[in-house]
């Protein structure tokens, strides 16, 4: 049963992760508690799910700050460039578990305030990507800004094939790696 808020948006994360478009009563049952309890912790379901997208942008910068990404891009070492981005990506593939819908769910892609702020992160994302193509990490023939939106896409696919069973969670993170800095195609 669900004792504070925290308790019931971590509920919610779990439910909207197994079911995109639960009702607000699957989180409530989800959460043990009423849904008129519910509703004394978010006003709607759409205050919800920009509280959670709100909480996803966090968990997005702190991996950025971890990284510490302003200054790697600056040293510009290869091989910390690499790994920085492995323990990233590994990184938003672990986050994945707790916020994938967040990817994907509209109310959090049209909230304006939260595209404003994605975009401030994609922004400091790039930073490293721009310096992993200058240390010739990734590929210089693919446009900046792609980068991010090849992540974003592998993200969204990991976390589809391991929702419905396709890929188990344990091989996510190599597949996405993998797929990122190899490709699909035979070497």
């Amino acid at each position: 049963m669900a004792t504070d808020r925290d308790d019931v948006l971590r509920a919610a994360q779990r439910v909207l992760n197994a079911d995109p478009a639960a009702p607000m009563s699957a989180v409530a049952e989800a959460a043990g508690i009423s849904r008129a309890t519910l509703h004394r912790h978010v006003d709607s379901r759409e205050s919800l799910l920009v509280e959670l997208g709100t909480r996803s942008l966090d968990r997005w910068e702190r991996r950025l700050d971890d990284v510490d990404v302003e200054a790697l891009a600056a040293e510009a070492a290869p091989a910390s460039l690499r790994a920085s981005l492995e323990t990233l990506v590994l990184g938003y593939v672990d986050d994945s578990d707790a916020f994938g819908f967040a990817l994907t769910d509209q109310v959090i892609l049209a909230n304006a305030e939260l595209v404003e702020r994605t975009q401030a992160l994609a922004g400091r994302e790039a930073v490293l990507f721009a310096a992993a193509q200058r240390a010739g990490v990734l590929r210089t023939d693919l446009p900046l800004r792609w980068l991010g939106h090849a992540v974003y896409g592998l993200l969204v696919a990991a976390r589809e094939a391991v929702r419905i069973g396709d890929v188990a969670r344990r091989d996510v993170g190599h597949l996405v790696l993998s797929s990122l800095l190899t490709g699909v195609g035979t070497p």
